[in-house]
């Protein structure tokens, strides 16, 4: 196991599940350019360990992720403290072009990444699951919510389309993903379960431990026909779509980024943030205007 101080923690048990551990949980574990490393770093580590069945993922604290940390200040350790692990190697944050490679670089091709392991992976997921949680969540196979779990894009609220990984149609069906992105409201787990985007809601006390029962029933299985059967589905995803639905998502997340920088002078459109957020300059992914605390 990683340090107690590390962003994300890793551990395996004697039935071969690696549970990895979003580590912040001041902040709602949400996700700063040091825990996204990490977490690429515990999901390659659990795919090349030949004695890891089964990943399970999830977070600290009360929540699972609060999304994107956007007052991180560490990009520019991107290259060299966190070697890149995509050709996309152009990052230079001054510039739209330069932008796209970083978004490239730490989201779209992460989850890529992370949804391909040939290994299954669980989300247990408590609390927030917001922004850029969502697509820590969506990228796994199975999602264990717990009853007090709650989900939210908030993105459309700060002048852009949808967080990178634009996979909500498949996630909550078409309706309920624009309702939900043109509102920016949350949704339950109640509802998540009903749309088909979680597999089981269960007590807050029992999410523990029904996810590692599930994963330890699972680890059971072979793991070759594991990767075949994971395989198979998402390659029927695939073919319906979804691969070019997340190709255009990202490319109008990144023209709304461009848009904003021309007329407001930054990433984000501040009109559509609460006049506590804009005055104040700080805006995180738990929307809008309520703190940690009050999720």
């Amino acid at each position: 196991m990683q340090i107690e101080s590390s962003p994300v923690l890793y551990a395996v048990d004697s039935a071969g599940i690696a549970r990895i551990t979003l580590n912040r949980p001041e902040t709602g574990n949400a996700q700063n350019v040091a825990m996204t490393y990490a977490l690429n770093d515990a999901f390659v580590r659990a795919a090349h360990d030949n004695a890891v069945r089964v990943i399970i993922l999830g977070g600290a604290g009360k929540h699972f992720s609060t999304g994107h940390d956007l007052k991180d200040q560490t990009f520019d350790a991107v290259g060299r403290d966190y070697p890149l692990t995509s050709t996309w190697a152009d990052i230079d944050l001054d510039s739209i072009e330069g932008w796209y490679g970083w978004e490239r670089e730490a989201f779209l091709d992460m989850c890529r990444r992370w949804r391909s392991i040939p290994k299954p992976v669980i989300a247990e997921v408590r609390g927030a699951c917001i922004g850029g949680g969502l697509m820590l969540a969506w990228v796994c196979d199975l999602i264990i919510a717990a009853e007090n779990a709650f989900f939210q894009d908030p993105v459309v609220a700060f002048g852009v389309g949808g967080v990178e990984y634009l996979s909500h149609a498949w996630e909550l069906g078409a309706r309920q993903a624009k309702e939900k992105l043109f509102t920016t409201d949350r949704w339950t787990a109640d509802e998540a379960l009903a749309w088909g985007m979680v597999n089981r809601v269960v007590p807050l006390d029992a999410l523990e431990q029904t996810t590692l029962e599930l994963a330890r029933k699972i680890a059971a299985k072979p793991a070759f026909a594991l990767k075949m059967a994971k395989e198979a589905i998402n390659g029927s995803l695939d073919a319906q779509g979804l691969q070019q639905a997340i190709d255009r998502g990202f490319a109008l997340h990144q023209l709304a980024h461009a848009q904003n920088r021309l007329k407001f002078g930054g990433l984000l459109d501040p009109t559509g943030l609460p006049e506590a957020i804009r005055t104040s300059g700080e805006v995180c992914e738990l929307v809008i205007g309520k703190p940690i605390g009050e999720a």
